[in-house]
């Protein structure tokens, strides 16, 4: 090879490297968008819960922005590990997630006699929220390990269910219904994703439906909200005040909405209306095409992680391809549900819209998600770029 094609060759390379984008712009500014709304919305929806609570109108809204100065912070640690770090260290996350789970239990702080919550200072820990990311990336790790056991063996297809048995196990003593069935539904998607057999998903399926079953029979206060959803306006000022209050936010919203700022339901009508029921708010205020732009930026969050994934996977990156999908998976399983629970489609869950409701910990590990994805990204693209003939020296 002459000098001048040496020269010609580096020349080509150093100008693809120069338009190479190693991360992926659309993901980034999709989450970046869909949290200022939400921040916007948690302002406008909690100065009236905020002053009657805590006399003080700003304070949820100085609590969202203390949290997100911290994921600020924690960009700079999540973008910037390997992934195969969480790979290697997967099953210790996953041991201190189980032992926070048993913690709250006895040190928890109760917000409507359910004791999800650890405080440390202005911190207000959910050991669920890490729950939920520590098993994506226990779950992944094992498929990078074991695909061929999960395809082929029942107990190779059981042995990461059993991990979630106990999580749930634990889940439910808080309680917290919600948390469990988008744990069990993407944990299952994700083995199905893998290639595990149909027969082993059938056996799963049906003893989780009898032990659903079992779960709101056991409690009365389950049995109420799946009656109460059914027809809420049998009893509007008892069970089903919540979703009352919720279908008339959506139905003054109309197609335009009422404007920012100018809901009436936010007024100590609609309780949980910054955090759980946000998204009646946005119908009331930003209306049908408020509430679908944001609805279709989820969608679209959603497609992008599936389509890391899908990337991933092809590049033999399996790990990552599994946490990419998991990602993806939860984020849409868990928008249908609330959605779902505020327009009386399903029971009330408990669980808030991802990176729109106010709640720090969902937050925070909302957006480790979205590093998580981002840094996949940017190791696949580095993967590509590598690729580019260099020539010879």
């Amino acid at each position: 090879m002459t000098n001048l094609e040496k020269k010609n060759i580096k020349e080509q390379y150093s100008t693809v490297q120069n338009h190479i984008v190693l991360y992926d712009r659309i993901l980034l500014w999709l989450s970046l968008s869909l949290s200022s709304i939400g921040l916007i919305m948690v302002f406008s929806s909690s100065i009236p819960v905020g002053q009657s609570l805590y006399q003080d109108p700003f304070f949820f809204i100085k609590r969202e922005i203390f949290y997100f100065f911290l994921i600020f912070f924690l960009s700079f640690i999540f973008l910037r590990t390997p992934i195969i770090f969480w790979k290697h260290n997967s099953n210790i996350i996953l041991i201190i997630s189980i032992l926070l789970l048993i913690l709250v239990l006895f040190i928890g702080h109760s917000i409507h006699g359910s004791y999800r919550w650890i405080k440390i200072g202005l911190l207000h820990i959910q050991p669920s929220e890490i729950c939920k990311i520590s098993s994506f990336c226990y779950i992944s790790s094992y498929l990078s390990r074991k695909t061929n056991e999960v395809r082929n063996n029942f107990w190779g297809f059981f042995k990461p269910m059993s991990i979630i048995i106990i999580q749930s196990i634990l889940l439910l003593a808080e309680p917290d219904l919600g948390t469990v069935i988008v744990l069990c539904f993407t944990t299952l998607s994700v083995l199905f994703l893998s290639g595990a057999k149909i027969g082993q998903f059938l056996v799963i399926i049906f003893i989780s439906t009898l032990i659903v079953i079992f779960l709101i029979l056991l409690e009365p206060y389950r049995m109420k909200r799946i009656l109460s959803f059914w027809n809420p306006w049998k009893d509007p000022f008892g069970n089903g005040y919540q979703l009352t209050q919720s279908l008339m936010a959506l139905g003054r919203g109309d197609f335009f909405g009422q404007g920012l700022g100018n809901s009436i339901q936010k007024l100590d009508y609609l309780p949980d209306a910054h955090s759980d029921f946000i998204f009646s708010i946005i119908g009331e205020e930003l209306g049908y095409i408020g509430s679908f732009i944001i609805l279709l930026i989820i969608f679209f969050i959603s497609f992008r992680a599936m389509y890391i994934g899908k990337k991933s996977l092809e590049k033999k990156q399996i790990f990552s391809g599994f946490l990419a999908c998991s990602i993806g998976i939860w984020f849409s399983f868990q928008t249908l549900i609330n959605i779902g629970a505020v327009t009386g489609i399903l029971p009330t869950k408990g669980l808030t819209l991802p990176l729109i409701s106010y709640g720090g910990s969902s937050l925070v590990m909302n957006y480790i998600a979205i590093f998580f994805l981002l840094r996949i990204d940017f190791e696949t693209r580095l993967k590509e770029s590598q690729a580019f003939p260099r020539g010879s020296k």
